[in-house]
């Protein structure tokens, strides 16, 4: 690639929820990026999602200069995520339903990954072409492909949230990593739901555009999601080339 990147980051609790149980990880020196999204009371989603930035974070920083390739550093990270999920759920049962989603940016041996599991998902913005890059895994996204309902119907479908796959389960099956293609200009948006559950990608494209640059672009968002309602917390990450942190 021989270019670095860059990311900018908000997450907040939004204007329904008590607690924020987002969390999200930007690696100063531009290698991954990180947002989870948890799920499960007495505060079990909050742990959840801290647990596997946490985890994942180590285990890249452990293994990041391994001769290791880049797929199978990724799935180890997120299973080395997932078991520390369920050490926690044994060692404290009132947490036990909780887990988490993931989507893992990361730019390594020239050239960038992404790795999900659940519904926080990754765009990309080239030009003025949004484009989402993960597929969600969810009932909904499954019968969406199917052709069983129709993407309107998915926005307001009383299963959105039901998640095929997240981590926090002991039958895994379903880690989705692949190199994506990424040129100088563009921008990648991380986020979890709480972003697209209130904001159409049209207006996440616009908001973007209509920013000076990243770091705006992101509170943008995030106010645009409260604006909408703020019905979940929203964490949002966007990926840009580091000259782009001053322009678009």
């Amino acid at each position: 690639m021989g270019f670095r990147f860059i990311g900018k980051a908000l997450s907040d609790k939004g204007m329904v929820r008590s607690v924020n149980q987002d969390n999200y990880y930007v690696d100063e020196k531009g290698r991954f990026f990180i947002v989870a999204d948890g799920m499960g009371g007495h505060a079990g989603g909050q742990e959840a999602s801290k647990i596997a930035t946490e985890e994942i974070k180590a285990y890249l920083d452990q293994h990041w200069e391994s001769e290791e390739n880049s797929k199978n550093l990724l799935e180890a990270a997120l299973k080395q995520a997932n078991q520390g999920i369920l050490k926690d759920q044994e060692t404290h049962p009132e947490r036990g339903d909780m887990g988490t989603t993931v989507v893992l940016v990361a730019f390594r041996q020239e050239q960038p990954w992404v790795a999900h599991i659940g519904d926080s998902r990754l765009y990309r913005l080239r030009g003025t072409q949004l484009e989402q890059i993960t597929e969600d895994h969810t009932w909904v996204a499954k019968a969406l492909q199917a052709g069983e309902i129709t993407k309107e119907e998915a926005r307001s479908h009383p299963w959105r949230h039901v998640l095929s796959q997240c981590l926090g389960r002991r039958d895994i099956h379903q880690i989705d990593i692949e190199i994506m293609d990424v040129k100088p200009g563009d921008r990648l948006i991380l986020c979890s739901d709480g972003l697209t559950e209130e904001v159409p990608d049209d207006l996440i494209n616009a908001s973007i555009e209509e920013s000076a640059n990243i770091e705006e672009a992101v509170t943008k968002l995030v106010e645009e999601a409260k604006k909408a309602g703020g019905s979940d917390n929203v964490t949002v990450i966007i990926v840009a080339e580091d000259s782009q942190n001053t322009e678009n």
